[in-house]
């Protein structure tokens, strides 16, 4: 009988009861719904493999990565062997100098005192002064110091208690020394639910939720009535398999055992239902829950927003704080995520301002997200200024202020900014690298970008990837230099990706090599035969090489898989409110301004040498727009911004498509002409125009 139920029936309070039985015939429910006897021997590997094949075939698991941690080869120094002398031979003397230098966070130097009592040799500590190590040990993840003071132990024949033996543990967990952990765990003489939830948490932290599920059930044979924290634990191991039925069933279970209001087990089951694709069933909990903490509130903001749900998402921020909720920096960090997805520079500014005033405005966290929302949106500047004010940085801080140089075109500062960073001590990843090459590709800087590839391997030992090579094939492509482009496509030392093609085809595009262009269209067609836009770019090269045949039968590819562009779409946020306006669109309710100021523009652009595109080679743009193109979705924003705002104001537009060559030479114009800069990003990336210029150079 499977004792998985839909959440549905969860919510009604007569269904409770029929999880009020026997301990014993709960635990037979919870064991038959994995159709398999978990705890014979044999047909429990059986059960188990399969299950760990199929979640395997699917993508599930997928264990984190260990952190290496480095070893401490600094001497003893002479103040502290000075101490020691002090103290003299009292092992009492020097227990207590641990003591107190752990309980002030002096790890390094209590270890040290220790390392002199190994020289000394048949002292004996008492179980505090281990106590002491441990934390020590556990605050500097130190592996080194975790096998001395474990081999203290047993060499000095200490009987260890049930509080130390799971301290032990711990510290091999934490350390993430899982299979030492696992003898210790094997070989205690007594565990209770302080060791398995140790045990089976560090398993979930490092991603093996298999065997955590394996530990729980074993854990449930020996004592049925787990303790809570275990169960929020295992929740979280379902979240992590992606496997719904496992929370659902794990859920009731809690319900059972009357821990439904357990504020632990809510925010785990929030955080289970979003990551499994069940919003729905979060909210439910969510709004069940007695005391809606802090966490709670994080939990179901963080779900919206993981889902697309962004003006979702800022509503329950709101509700939040007026609920007088504390809030704390993972808060605010969301919710500036969230406003860098809706384009929204007003409520991200009241997210800072609210950092600041709740005592985060240092936080590296948050702060890294307000640099990348600036960024995104044009306020590179502002992007800059948070960034500097840093009391610390780390590699992704560095890295999105990098990327912001180069998505903005400033390719000479993000090579400054990357310089900067490794003369700093922080040392680039793969994610730097990208970033970096990107502000070459971007800027045109051919020497500066191929001199940092290859220094990648060569200085820095990171293995260039595919998206390392599609910049540098990027990078020729903008110099003109197809054959090369198309050599390195060819000698890279793995399989061709779409990028790789992708940046192929956009040089063969500007330049106008319809040959080599057909082919890398063919061959992303090949890979992504559903995508769209490869047809369309297909299509676009054959009609402008003069091949109208094959244009014919790609049109009825289209036809026959039912695929139609969508229409391009432009919004622009003018005192907090988003418009948004589609290519002819007349919805609005200031349409005979908006379409007055077009004409407008465009008379006086044309004044000044602009003369309407008529044939594109953009992939996303399709004959019915290209009629329409006078009154183009990107012109209708920025009319609708110009007579909105005051001429001061520089315009952020948001654009769902790549912009076609039309607008964007008429945006050069516009703004020549008015003064103004307008940002526009849009699918391909940002476009920064200001007196008549384009920050992408014109190639896109």
């Amino acid at each position: 009988m499977d004792i998985s139920l839909p959440i549905d029936q969860l919510r009604s309070s007569c269904r409770y009861a029929a999880f009020l039985t026997d301990p014993h015939v709960l635990q037979e429910r919870l064991l038959l719904s994995w159709h398999c006897s978990f705890f014979s021997k044999k047909r429990y590997r059986n059960a188990f493999s399969q299950i760990k094949g199929s979640l395997s075939e699917h993508g599930f698991i997928k264990p984190r990565p260990m952190l290496k941690h480095s070893r401490r080869e600094e001497n003893l120094s002479e103040e502290t062997i000075s101490k020691v002398t002090q103290i003299g031979d009292s092992g009492w003397g020097i227990s207590a100098q641990i003591e107190k230098l752990v309980f002030h966070k002096r790890y390094h130097e209590a270890l040290d005192f220790f390392e002199l009592l190994e020289c000394e040799g048949d002292c004996q500590l008492d179980s505090s002064t281990y106590d002491a190590l441990v934390t020590a040990c556990i605050g500097l993840r130190s592996i080194r110091g975790v096998k001395r003071v474990h081999n203290h132990m047993v060499s000095s024949g200490l009987v260890l208690d049930q509080y130390l033996w799971n301290r032990v543990l711990s510290m091999h967990v934490k350390c993430r020394m899982m299979l030492d952990a696992r003898t210790i765990f094997d070989n205690m003489p007594e565990r209770n639910s302080v060791s398995w939830n140790t045990m089976v948490g560090g398993l979930v932290d490092l991603g093996d939720y298999l065997e955590a599920f394996r530990l729980f059930f074993m854990m449930w044979e020996e004592n049925s009535a787990a303790d809570p924290r275990i169960f929020a634990t295992m929740i979280r191991a379902s979240s992590g398999l992606e496997v719904i039925s496992l929370g659902q069933q794990l859920h009731c279970c809690a319900l059972k055992m009357g821990e439904g209001d357990n504020r632990f087990i809510s925010c785990a089951l929030i955080d289970m239902y979003s990551k499994c694709g069940s919003i729905e069933d979060a909210q439910f909990v969510f709004d069940n829950m007695p005391e809606k903490t802090t966490v709670g509130w994080n939990t179901i903001i963080a779900g919206y927003a993981l889902h697309g749900y962004s003006e979702e998402a800022l509503c329950m921020y709101y509700d939040m704080r007026d609920a007088g909720v504390k809030m704390d920096h993972f808060t605010f960090s969301i919710i500036i995520r969230v406003c860098t997805r809706l384009a929204s520079l007003e409520h991200a500014k009241q997210a800072h301002a609210g950092l600041v005033r709740h005592g985060f405005g240092l936080d590296i966290v948050a702060n890294t997200a307000l640099v990348d929302f600036y960024i995104k949106w044009g306020r590179i500047e502002d992007a800059r200024n948070v960034f500097e004010g840093m009391p610390q940085k780390n590699v992704i801080s560095w890295n999105a202020l990098i990327g912001g140089y180069g998505n903005h075109g400033q390719g000479i500062e993000a090579v400054k900014l990357f310089e900067r960073m490794v003369r700093e001590g922080m040392m680039p990843n793969h994610v730097t690298f990208l970033a970096v090459l990107s502000a070459c590709r971007y800027s045109g800087l051919s020497d500066c970008g191929w001199e940092i590839f290859e220094s990648m391997s060569r200085d820095y030992k990171v293995k260039p990837r595919a998206m390392h090579y599609a910049c540098m094939i990027e990078l020729l492509g903008r110099e003109g230099l197809l054959d090369e482009a198309f050599a390195l496509i060819r000698d890279a030392p793995f399989r061709p990706t779409i990028n790789m093609w992708a940046a192929l085809l956009t040089a063969c595009r500007i330049h106008k090599n319809f040959e080599l262009g057909k082919f890398a269209a063919v061959k992303l067609y090949g890979m992504e035969p559903e995508k769209l836009s490869n047809y369309m770019m297909l299509l676009n090269i054959y009609n402008s090489s003069g091949k109208h045949n094959e244009a014919a039968a790609v049109v009825q590819t289209l036809k026959r898989k039912g695929l139609r562009i969508k229409p391009a779409c432009t919004w622009i946020e003018i005192k907090k409110q988003p418009h948004v306006f589609l290519s002819g669109d007349k919805s609005h309710v200031q349409t005979k301004e908006i379409y007055q100021k077009v004409d407008e523009l465009m008379l006086e652009i044309s004044k000044h040498g602009y003369v309407p595109e008529r044939k594109t080679l953009l992939p996303d743009v399709d004959e019915q727009e290209q009629k329409l193109r006078h009154y183009h979705s990107e012109k209708l924003a920025i009319s609708f911004g110009l007579i909105s705002t005051s001429s001061s104001t520089s315009l952020q537009l948001v654009q769902s498509h790549r912009i076609c060559d039309d607008c964007h030479t008429a945006i050069k114009l516009i703004t020549m002409i008015t003064k103004r800069e307008i940002v526009v990003r849009d699918a391909s990336r940002f476009h920064r125009f200001k007196n008549g210029t384009c920050s992408c150079g014109d190639y896109w």
